[in-house]
């Protein structure tokens, strides 16, 4: 399907109220058409016999013309372009929800500036292209047919003189807006690599001056910008170029009509009015040609824009429910992996992982860096989708269940916690609907409770406000320890039937650790965990602990059968036990 035939549903959505627009700007062409016409019989009128009564008569018609004529000419541009703003307002939003539904290896392959350019200006240009654009496109159309029958109308002959350089008009639209076009998509690239380069340098705005690096930011983006200037240059160097071009034909089209015309008056052929009402007509068509190269250019600029815009709107959805299985009671937590091996990017990360925890139980993950732990856990709420088959929650593969329900049944807590620019309170809220149960009662008592378990509590009394304290850009105000327990809360108040921590202690000092730990016990009751620390202390009291390496599973067991193999479990265990006599010298 073509771009613009993908676009055209969208722009039907306001179908009526671009009707009604049209049907303004059809009674605004038609009044400005009028005057000229007017205006012939006037000076007709006057030349024969000249009377106050007439020149009233005359005034009043042409000014009231006028007044009505500008009312229409307001209605049209608020309803047109109202509709082009309700356009924009539905679009972005189709957009955003596409953009929620990506997988996250488009993430990983796009940048956020990248994205955020094509939400933004793309999308202007593509608001421009529907409203404005169609305006003027419509209003130049009805006014260069009509003004070209009401021309032949007076001299057919000065109507094909004057019509004569349309051709050059034509070869100059397609040499520049061919030409306009590919400058256009250069310059909507650049500013995106633009808009990255920004968001990069303020997001990661402490790593920058901690290594007194504002410098070559700085440079950066002058370089980036500079790039961003030149392209802009060529586009309006061609642009400098059209518009004169168009202007110049239409003047050479008024200079053969102003000789042959002033002829046609001397031999009598048309009135003086005619004349004068032919050039007015001349005049209007002007406009056409200036506004014709003026909507070439907003078309083009937009057509690229939405070619950028559909890069993303077009890409694959994260995954697809593939049967829908409700389940027929509410999801319990049995979790099996059958013989689970997942590759990502070609590269193998699991290989023939095996194990089965029954509701209530905790399962462990350990192992060194790149084991493919974390892999491992973010398969269950399908952030990757597993191979089918291969991964189970209460005996049905987790491939068939409705993503929002599995994803309802998970809370997680990832290895680098991400909090919005809110306040304490609402990101711990963040993953429950406000009248959700008890949560639409008493909000604020269910988050401290949350937060008390994650022992987040404590720290509350050194924030100005508590926990309606804001935390900043992605946290920026709270140390590593405490976005951790914030994490961690946010989880435990979804009250989920399985709760995932990868690595979510890793901040946390070994006391608090412990403390959190006995108060997760009673939140772990008749709900199933899986943890994934380097931290023996952490996973010591799993039912089932699987240690990976290199993506298999090479020990499995309690912590004290692990320890009783003298296997890589009971090494890491050593070493630990090693590093806290250390600290403790």
């Amino acid at each position: 399907m073509s771009p613009f035939a993908q676009l055209v549903p969208h722009v039907l959505r306001f179908r009526r109220q671009f009707a009604v627009g049209l049907l303004y700007l059809v009674l605004t062409t038609a009044l400005s058409l009028a005057g000229p016409w007017v205006l012939r019989y006037a000076i007709d009128d006057l030349t024969a016999h000249v009377t106050r009564g007439k020149l009233g008569l005359y005034a009043g018609l042409l000014l009231g013309l006028a007044l009505v004529g500008g009312v229409f000419r307001f209605l049209v541009r608020r309803i047109i372009v109202g509709a082009s703003r309700d356009f924009e307002y539905d679009l972005r939003n189709t957009f955003f929800a596409r953009v929620q539904r990506l997988p996250l290896a488009y993430f990983h392959a796009h940048r956020t500036g990248d994205l955020m350019s094509r939400a933004t200006n793309d999308l202007n240009a593509v608001r421009m292209m529907v409203g404005p654009a169609i305006m003027y496109m419509a209003s130049t159309a009805m006014m260069f047919v009509v003004s070209v029958a009401l021309m032949l109308s007076i001299d057919p002959v000065l109507t094909l003189v004057a019509l004569l350089p349309l051709p050059l008009v034509s070869v100059t639209v397609k040499t520049f807006g061919s030409a306009i076009y590919r400058q256009s998509e250069r310059i909507q690239a650049q500013l995106a690599t633009l808009s990255a380069v920004v968001q990069e340098s303020l997001a990661g705005v402490r790593v920058v001056r901690a290594y007194c690096r504002e410098a070559v930011e700085t440079e950066r983006f002058r370089r980036e910008n500079r790039e961003y200037l030149e392209r802009n240059a060529v586009l309006i160097r061609l642009q400098a170029f059209f518009y004169p071009s168009l202007a110049f034909i239409l003047g050479l089209a008024g200079v053969l009509v102003l000789w042959l015309g002033a002829r046609h008056v001397i031999e009598g052929r048309i009135t003086v009015g005619q004349f004068v009402a032919f050039n007015a007509y001349l005049v209007m068509l002007s406009w056409p040609m200036i506004a014709f190269g003026f909507v070439t250019n907003l078309f083009q600029r937009g057509l690229a824009a939405w070619k950028r815009m559909l890069d993303v709107m077009n890409a694959e959805p994260a995954m697809r429910d593939r049967h829908r299985v409700e389940p027929s009671h509410p999801i319990r937590g049995r979790l099996e992996f059958r013989d689970l091996s997942f590759a990502y990017n070609g590269r193998r990360v699991l290989e023939g992982v095996s194990a089965r925890v029954e509701p209530g139980q905790i399962l462990a993950l350990v192992g060194p860096t790149g084991s493919g732990k974390s892999t491992l856990l973010s398969l269950l709420p399908r952030l990757f989708d597993p191979p089918p088959g291969t991964v189970f929650i209460d005996d049905v593969d987790i491939l068939d269940l409705p993503v929002s329900t599995l994803r309802r049944a998970i809370g997680m807590v990832p290895q680098e916690p991400f909090l919005f620019s809110d306040t304490i309170a609402e990101n711990v809220l963040f993953g429950v609907d406000g009248d959700d149960g008890d949560i639409g009662r008493d909000p604020a008592r269910l988050a401290h409770e949350a937060m008390a378990i994650a022992r987040l509590d404590k720290d509350l009394a050194g924030f100005p406000d508590g926990a309606d304290t804001p935390v900043g850009e992605r946290g920026v105000t709270l140390s590593g320890g405490q976005k951790q327990r914030a994490a961690l809360a946010r989880a435990i108040i979804a009250n989920p039937r399985i709760l995932l921590l990868d690595d979510a202690l890793s901040a946390v000092d070994a006391y608090t650790e412990d403390e959190i730990l006995t108060r997760l016990q009673e939140v772990m009751r008749g709900r199933t965990s899986l943890i994934v620390s380097h931290r023996i202390s952490t996973v010591r009291r799993a039912d089932l602990i699987l240690v990976l390496d290199h993506g298999r599973v090479v020990e499995r067991g309690t912590h004290d059968e692990l320890l009783a193999r003298e296997g890589m479990y009971a090494r890491l265990y050593r070493k630990q036990l090693l590093e806290l006599e250390l600290e403790a010298l």
